[in-house]
């Protein structure tokens, strides 16, 4: 590389460091790309870490997935028969012939629903969104009577070797017992809870078609249809019971009552009910 340049006359000029003879591309950047790419490096840093926390800032509520549902807040097209609160629109009555209501006086009916108001106060409350039973007394019985309805139920059985069950139309029972205890594995609990288990012993439906009972102390899900004498049964979202006639416990020898109560029946040990839902059902049985 040429330290000089001749101008004539014996005079040479020193060249500028860097600067070749001929034509050459420049090895290092010019100072204005320098100083943009020094402020680029400066914003890296930051950007970066923005870039990082947004990454890991949660969805907001409406981007989840899916929120989980409200406790004690119905589905579309379902009614709460428990509002969660307490037990408003809910009476007390145990193992009773519905049809002996009607040969009561009113005297009688008077003392009849005082003695159920009594001992539904002294075995039932609620406790943190859930209804809640001591293994005694009179069954949680509501107001009113259904006829065709599909219903929605959690129960958690607290205590083992408790028995309990739903009472379609104030007849017994979806069955609800613990398939462990001892005292029951000759009538068929180790088979599970969720069938009609009060049919007749021949009839389909008297045991459920598997077992998907989850753990005492775990909550559980009956999903009940009933259309006329007919009940269908999912539990924990397994098919136990399909469209079995449920036979009428008060007089076999007649139909299904065509409208009836509907009782939480328990005896023996603490059982706790939440998300009590239903859905009449009309003519076309949707």
């Amino acid at each position: 590389m040429l330290q000089s340049i001749s101008c004539g006359k014996g005079r040479e000029l020193p060249l500028a460091r860097g600067v070749s003879e001929g034509p050459q591309r420049q090895t290092r950047p010019s100072q204005a790309r320098r100083a943009i790419l020094s402020r680029i490096a400066v914003l890296r840093v930051p950007l970066a870490a923005v870039l990082l926390a947004w990454a890991l800032a949660p969805l907001p509520p409406h981007a989840a997935a899916e929120d989980p549902p409200q406790l004690n807040e119905p589905p579309e097209g379902f009614v709460a028969l428990f509002n969660g609160k307490n037990l408003d629109g809910w009476i007390g009555r145990g193992h009773f012939d519905p049809r002996r209501l009607a040969t009561m006086s009113p005297e009688e009916r008077a003392d009849f629903d005082k003695d159920n108001a009594a001992s539904l106060a002294a075995h039932w409350r609620v406790e943190d969104g859930e209804i809640v039973n001591d293994g005694q007394g009179v069954y949680l019985t509501t107001g009113r009577e259904y006829g065709d309805f599909e219903l929605l139920v959690d129960w958690k059985m607290v205590s083992p070797n408790t028995d309990s069950g739903i009472y379609l139309r104030g007849c017994p029972q979806v069955q609800i017992w613990d398939p462990e205890n001892p005292r029951e594995v000759k009538n068929g609990a180790p088979r599970g809870s969720g069938a009609l288990w009060n049919n007749n012993a021949d009839a389909p439906g008297r045991f459920p078609t598997v077992k998907a009972d989850r753990p005492v102390g775990e909550w559980n899900t009956f999903r009940i249809r009933m259309v006329g004498d007919r009940v269908t049964v999912h539990f924990n979202g397994q098919l136990v019971v399909d469209d079995a006639v449920m036979n009428n416990f008060w007089d076999r020898e007649s139909p299904m009552f065509a409208r009836g109560v509907i009782q939480l029946q328990t005896h023996g040990g603490e059982m706790r009910f939440r998300n009590v839902f239903l859905r009449e059902l009309g003519d076309e049985s949707e």
